[in-house]
């Protein structure tokens, strides 16, 4: 049994159609990562799943409970944590639990030992007392997991967790993800980080509310076609515009101070690079092909959506 399956999920908001005919499935104990881009549509696809917001079309089943028709019954079996949990900022982290433990109806009986193994689990024993509103950003996001994992879930849905999170909060925020994937929790996570999605069992990549692929990451950056050369400039804005500008037919992504660019022709690529930049006085630092990303892999499957509309 799948942990999780959509068959053509739709949702429309009046003209806008948010998701388009979402359908994947989930095994049971796997991380699953949803990625796209602000507004691509995997926040509205979440909330479907967790039966908070009806589809206009299609359906999913979460755990083989239908989201809308056992949308109640679904309650017990999932945890979910949103973009903005709903922590109380002046309640403390042991309170804020406890409250989440009521709305769950957890027996008082053995709710301290289950309390205190999340704490542990989470790092957060020595702030048991602090009020939320003085937590870090990622302590922060600890406790909504704590709080999210306090009926002991059998799916966990998790909406950019670590969105705004610094880079160690990150690390700890997957590490604790690891342990409960151990447990034999199935995790759906959303996120923009396409670094995070390599840490996932399979992804989908999303964009305007389409399903572009759905994979394991290595399988995903072998259908990566072309070579990628990367390109290494002080000026790789410029040297960016430029080259999407004289080469029309290479897909050109801008990756931080470097510059990847995919094509069938690599040597041929190469020449036309250096003697574009060259002309345009932008030196070049480096030239070389390289392994393709899952960025890179998205930006290639955004390139070529656009090249069919």
């Amino acid at each position: 049994m799948d942990a999780i399956r959509t068959d053509n999920l739709t949702k429309r908001f009046g003209d806008l159609t948010a998701v388009d005919g979402l359908s994947l499935t989930v095994a049971q104990g796997e991380l699953f990562g949803l990625v796209g881009s602000d507004g691509a549509g995997k926040t509205t696809s979440m909330r479907m799943l967790v039966g908070i917001m009806d589809p206009s079309g299609g359906e999913a089943r979460v755990h083989d409970r239908h989201t809308v028709r056992e949308a109640e019954a679904l309650k017990s079996e999932i945890g979910y944590m949103s973009q903005r949990f709903g922590l109380y900022p002046d309640l403390t982290v042991q309170e804020n639990i406890d409250f989440y433990a009521d709305i769950y109806g957890i027996p008082r009986r053995g709710r301290g030992e289950k309390i205190d193994s999340l704490l542990a689990f989470s790092n957060l024993a020595p702030f048991r007392r602090r009020q939320a509103r003085n937590l870090s950003g990622g302590m922060k996001q600890k406790l909504g997991l704590a709080c999210a994992l306090i009926h002991t879930p059998k799916v966990l849905f998790l909406d950019e967790p670590t969105n705004g999170v610094d880079p160690v909060s990150r690390r700890d925020f997957w590490r604790i993800l690891y342990q409960l994937l151990r447990e034999g929790v199935t995790i759906f996570v959303t996120t923009a980080y396409l670094d995070e999605a390599e840490r996932c069992n399979r992804v989908g990549l999303i964009h305007k509310g389409r399903l572009l692929a759905c994979d394991a990451p290595h399988r995903l950056k072998g259908l990566m076609r072309g070579t990628i050369l990367e390109v290494r400039t002080a000026a790789a804005r410029r040297a960016a515009r430029i080259l999407r500008e004289r080469l029309p037919e290479a897909s050109v992504g801008l990756f931080g101070d470097r510059v990847h660019v995919v094509t069938g022709e690599p040597e041929e690529t190469r020449g036309a690079i250096e003697a574009l930049l060259g002309g345009e006085g932008v030196p070049l630092l480096g030239l070389r092909p390289v392994e393709p990303s899952l960025e890179d892999v998205f930006v290639s499957a955004l390139s070529e959506g656009r090249g069919d509309q």
